[in-house]
């Protein structure tokens, strides 16, 4: 079991164009992971699997547990060996993420972060499921809804990617969010303050795996795509 990899299916520049079928199954991804997020087909809602156990968050704000047939376009996974960082009390997202940075070091490096505690001001987001002819990444984050909570106990599973590979991931921080009684979650867009604990966990290998098996893929010219412009408004 290798902890020092991080396992990535798809990459998001391919969802710009509208490459939303889904490309792996929640069997195969759990094979290389047991702590993760990703979306399903089509964009169908957003997923945060924790302890082997793949939740999704769908655009109505319902959780539920997905089985092994269920295929995603996109996701990232590992097997979970976090290591504590520190210990906040009300730091804002802004201030945590800079935190997290400066005490890491770890700016041009992969790695995850998993935060548990209270978090206040919450606002996280799902995407309706689309059906072929699939729309652009653009076009279909349009169809999300978004959802709130003034506070909620929860976990924060989050992967940073440094900016030199913008498009494969997003540079930067990609939270997603989901409460300790499973009744809310999501894609985490913001929030105000955060109390509990920061563990974090660093990859020196990234695995970077292809649908080469889809036509649409490989025939597709991305040099036709505003990459790096579409993904950050699509997952701001």
């Amino acid at each position: 079991m290798k902890t020092d990899t991080l396992y990535q299916h798809g990459t998001l520049a391919l969802l710009v164009p509208g490459l939303l079928t889904g490309t792996l199954t929640m069997k195969e991804l759990l094979q290389h992971g047991d702590t993760g997020i990703g979306t399903g087909e089509g964009l169908d809602g957003e997923l945060i699997i924790l302890a082997g156990k793949p939740y999704q968050v769908n655009s109505r704000g319902e959780v539920h547990v997905v089985g092994d047939d269920f295929t995603l376009p996109f996701a990232n996974s590992h097997f979970a060996d976090y290591q504590p960082l520190m210990s906040v009390e009300s730091a804002s997202k802004t201030d945590l993420n800079q935190q997290i940075l400066e005490l890491s070091g770890l700016q041009n490096a992969f790695f995850s972060i998993k935060i548990t505690g209270t978090f206040s001001g919450v606002k996280t987001r799902a995407v309706a499921k689309s059906s072929q002819p699939y729309k652009s990444l653009a076009e279909t984050a349009k169809q999300q809804s978004v959802f709130t909570r003034d506070e909620v106990a929860g976990t924060l599973i989050g992967y940073y990617s440094p900016q030199l590979f913008d498009g494969i991931a997003v540079g930067g921080f990609h939270h997603h969010f989901l409460a300790d009684d499973h009744t809310f979650g999501g894609h985490l867009l913001d929030f105000a303050a955060v109390t509990g604990d920061v563990s974090i966990q660093l990859f020196s290998t990234l695995e970077q795996h292809l649908p080469v098996d889809n036509d649409d893929y490989r025939q597709h010219d991305f040099a036709q795509d505003n990459i790096k412009e579409d993904v950050h408004q699509a997952e701001g």
